[in-house]
C-alpha cells in the first residue's frame, strides 16, 4: 500500500524539493500550487495525509484545514508555517492540524513528522505486528513535539535504534521513558520480536533473581517447576529495565556478567545459557551520584550507559504543550466514544500556564479527566479549575541538596539552559525563568553571557 499524500505549496522550488523527498520514500504524492486546486481534488478522491503551507494565494492553509476537518476528518494534516513561536503553534493546533513544521526545516524533520503522524493515525493498516500489539501500536505515539529539545531526542533515538548498543534513558517521572524505549525497539531490527518491560522496583528482592534469570525445579521452596526468567523470555528481542537504580546489589553483578558475556544461569543451575537480548534501562535517579554513594556498581553504570538518552521535562519544552493537549483530546474522545470536544480560549490558557510537575503523564491524565467529566462539547475554564492545578508546585521542582550549592554557578547554569531551550530567544528565556526582561538582561551581563 502506498500512502496518498496531497502536497499544497505555491512556491515551485520548494514544492519540487518536498515532492522529490516524499517520492524517494515511496509515498504516492500529488502536488498542487493552491488550496483551491487541492479542494477540487478532494471532492473527487481521498487522501491519507495533506501537507500544506500556511500562507497561500487566495484561500490559505487554515481555510483548507477547515474544509478537510469537515469533509475528510480521517485525513491527517500537517501545516508548514514560517512561525516557530508557541503562540502560532497554538493557533495551528486549535484550528485542527495534527502537527506543524516551522520553516526552515530539513529532510529529517519532515520525514519524522510524517512517520509520527502515520503511526498516530493508524495509517499503516497492513502492518500486522502493530495490529497484534494495539496497546503498543506505535513506536512514536505520544512522543510529540517540535521543540529543539524533542528534535534532539528524536535524532538520538533514530541513530541509536539500529545498533545493538545498550542505552540508559534518564528523565523525571512522567516524561515518557518507556515510550522512548519502545520507539528504540520498534525502529530496530528486533522489532518483530518481543519488547519486555520490567519494573525493577516492583519485584520483591527475595524473588528478583528467579524473576529475571529463571529458576530450576526444586531450587527453592515453592519452585515446583522450572521457571523461565525475563531475560530468556526476551531472547532475540529487547528487555527494558525500568527504575534500574532499584536493582539489588547481587543482581547488579549478574546483570553485569550478562552484559559482558551474553550468558545467564538459572537459580539452582550451573549451566550457562547464551542469549541475544538488547538491554535498555531507565532511571529518574542520578546514577552517578548513586555510584559515588556506593549504591550502584560503577562498572555496571558504564556498561549500561553506552548510549545515554535524556528525556526533557515538559517545562523545558513548553511550546509542545499545545500539541500534546490536542493529541490527547482527540485520543480520549475516540477511546471513550465521546463527541469531539475542544477547549475554550480561557481553558487552554490555563493549561498552557501550568508548570506540569508530573510531566506528560500528568497532562495526559488531566485531559482524560476533562473529556470524561465535562458536560458540554466545549471544555471551559470552570472544568479546568476542577482539576485543582496549582502552580505553587512550580516552586517544588528544585530541591536544595543538603550540602548546599554554589549559587552563582547555579544561576549561571539556569541562564545558559534557559537560552538553550528557547533557541537564544531572550524574551522567551526570561519568561521561562519567571524573570522580568530587564532583570534577565542584567544577569546575562553579570555573567558575560
Amino acid at each position: 500500500m502506498s500512502y496518498q499524500i496531497l502536497l499544497v505549496e505555491d512556491e515551485k522550488d520548494q514544492r519540487e524539493i518536498i515532492e522529490s523527498i516524499l517520492r524517494e520514500e515511496k509515498f504516492s504524492v500529488t502536488a498542487v500550487d493552491s488550496a483551491e486546486r487541492a479542494i477540487e481534488l478532494l471532492k473527487k478522491q481521498t487522501a491519507d495525509l495533506i501537507i500544506s503551507d500556511w500562507q497561500l494565494p487566495g484561500i490559505n492553509g487554515e481555510e483548507l484545514l477547515k474544509y478537510t476537518v469537515e469533509q475528510q476528518p480521517e485525513c491527517g494534516f500537517i501545516l508548514i508555517t514560517a512561525h516557530s513561536e508557541a503562540e502560532h503553534a497554538i493557533k495551528v493546533i486549535r484550528a485542527g492540524a495534527d502537527d506543524y513544521l516551522p520553516k526552515p526545516f530539513d529532510k529529517q524533520s519532515l520525514l519524522f513528522t510524517i512517520k509520527k503522524l502515520i503511526y498516530t493515525k493508524g495509517l499503516e493498516s497492513e502492518n500486522q505486528q502493530l495490529k497484534q500489539q494495539s496497546n503498543h501500536r506505535s513506536q512514536l505515539v505520544e512522543m510529540i513535539g517540535q521543540s529543539s529539545a524533542m528534535n534532539r531526542l528524536f535524532t538520538r533515538i533514530e541513530r541509536a535504534a539500529p545498533t545493538n548498543a545498550t542505552l540508559l534513558i534518564s528523565g523525571e517521572s512522567g516524561t515518557g521513558k518507556e515510550l522512548a524505549a519502545r520507539a528504540i525497539h520498534k525502529l530496530s531490527a528486533r522489532n518483530e520480536n518481543v519488547f519486555l518491560p520490567v519494573n525493577c522496583a516492583a519485584i520483591p528482592e527475595s524473588l528478583a533473581e528467579a524473576e529475571l534469570f529463571g529458576a530450576e525445579k526444586g531450587s527453592f521452596t515453592g519452585a515446583n517447576k522450572t521457571r523461565i526468567g525475563k531475560f530468556e523470555a526476551a531472547n532475540k528481542g529487547t528487555i527494558f529495565l525500568d527504575e534500574i537504580g532499584e536493582l539489588p546489589a547481587i543482581l547488579q553483578s549478574k546483570l553485569l556478567r550478562f552484559l559482558q558475556e551474553g550468558t545467564i544461569s538459572r537459580v539452582g543451575s550451573n549451566m550457562e545459557i547464551s542469549l541475544d537480548v538488547r538491554v535498555v534501562s531507565a532511571t529518574n535517579r542520578d546514577l552517578l551520584e548513586e555510584v559515588e554513594n556506593g549504591n550502584f556498581r560503577e562498572d555496571l553504570y558504564y556498561r549500561l550507559n553506552v548510549i545515554p538518552v535524556s528525556i526533557p521535562p515538559l517545562r523545558q519544552r513548553q511550546e509542545d504543550t499545545a500539541l500534546l493537549i490536542n493529541h490527547f483530546l482527540k485520543y480520549f474522545c475516540k477511546q471513550h466514544q465521546s463527541e469531539q470536544k475542544r477547549l475554550s480560549g480561557s481553558a487552554l490558557r490555563m493549561l498552557l500556564a501550568y508548570a506540569w510537575p508530573g510531566n506528560v503523564r500528568q497532562l495526559r491524565n488531566s485531559i482524560e479527566r476533562l473529556v470524561l467529566l465535562s458536560i458540554d462539547r466545549v471544555i471551559n475554564k470552570d472544568d479546568v479549575e476542577e482539576l485543582e492545578l496549582n502552580n505553587k508546585n512550580k516552586s517544588k521542582i528544585f530541591l536544595l541538596p543538603e550540602q548546599g550549592i554554589e549559587w552563582e554557578e547555579h544561576e549561571k547554569e539556569c541562564l545558559i539552559q534557559a537560552l538553550s531551550h528557547c533557541n537564544n530567544n531572550r524574551t522567551q528565556a526570561a519568561k521561562l525563568l519567571g524573570l522580568g526582561y530587564k532583570a534577565f538582561l542584567y544577569r546575562l551581563e553579570k555573567y558575560k553571557l
